[in-house]
């Protein structure tokens, strides 16, 4: 029997390993330098002189980093580093969620409850040290929250925009960036599987405004509490148990929209008391 087919595994093997081990080294060759975004690294030649390896397997490695945002290739001007962002993790997400062709809406729970968990973590950061100054902004996308739910309509960027603004005060660049990663790959899921608006725009509104309440009394458990409500919420209206099987839910009419049942403050006491009714008496 000839060996060709074990010689050629074994050649693919240690080509692999050279490979890893030219990315490990152009990465250490990053953090020993201390080289910033953007910054350019050493040329092709200079790679291959240091690092004692072919044009070929630099290019190759070169590619691989490039696909993980670590360097960026511009063609005629050379290779520099790149913002290791986290798209490749929102790709590997999204394509882990869409591979699940039998179970989606569980690979997209998964997702709502990892994020669910990291917010509850840092609404607790945020709740007893929140100033006027920052309610006053959330109150603010609350507000256009409430006017697009009165009209019926969803409103998936002011929803963003609220977790983001509220979280900006903890000064950590990981978390918006976690926080767009999460949403990236849950609206890209929903979008190729069809479900591509809120189906209860009102009850998203008030779970904001309930959130927004606990964080004006800087009650900490209120404030997670209804952090995780919001959360089950979203799952429990996007994907209802009889119909997760079957694809996105039914459409609701104007009525159901109008009049959020399970909300908990919803009523105005006052003018500016932040607490606007939705049309439910």
């Amino acid at each position: 029997m000839s060996e060709e087919p074990r010689n050629t595994r074994h050649a693919s093997a240690r080509e692999r390993r050279v490979g890893t081990q030219i990315r490990r080294d152009v990465m250490q060759l990053i953090l020993d330098r201390r080289l910033p975004p953007g910054a350019p690294l050493p040329t092709e030649a200079e790679l291959m002189e240091s690092l004692g390896v072919s044009r070929n397997s630099v290019r190759e490695a070169l590619k691989a980093l490039q696909a993980l945002d670590i360097v960026e290739i511009r063609h005629g001007y050379g290779t520099y580093v790149g913002q290791a962002s986290l798209t490749p993790l929102v790709d590997g997400l999204t394509f882990r969620t869409l591979a699940r062709v039998t179970d989606d809406h569980a690979a997209l729970t998964e997702i709502l409850q990892v994020r669910e968990v990291l917010e509850e973590g840092l609404i607790h950061r945020v709740a007893g040290g929140i100033d006027d100054a920052e309610l006053a902004r959330l109150e603010s996308i609350v507000g256009r929250m409430e006017e697009a739910a009165r009209a019926g309509e969803a409103f998936p960027d002011l929803d963003r925009e609220f977790h983001e603004t509220l979280y900006e005060t903890l000064g950590n660049a990981l978390v918006p960036q976690l926080l767009a990663a999460f949403w990236h790959v849950f609206h890209r899921v929903a979008k190729a599987r069809g479900w591509t608006r809120d189906p209860a725009p009102a009850v998203t509104a008030c779970r904001h405004r309930d959130i927004l309440t606990a964080l004006r009394e800087h009650d900490v458990p209120g404030a997670q509490r209804a952090m995780s409500r919001h959360f089950r919420g979203i799952d429990a209206r996007s994907f209802p148990a009889d119909q997760a099987a079957s694809g996105p839910p039914a459409p609701i009419g104007q009525a159901e929209r109008a009049r959020p049942r399970d909300c908990g403050m919803i009523r105005r006491e006052g003018p500016g008391s932040g607490q606007e009714a939705l049309g439910v008496k």
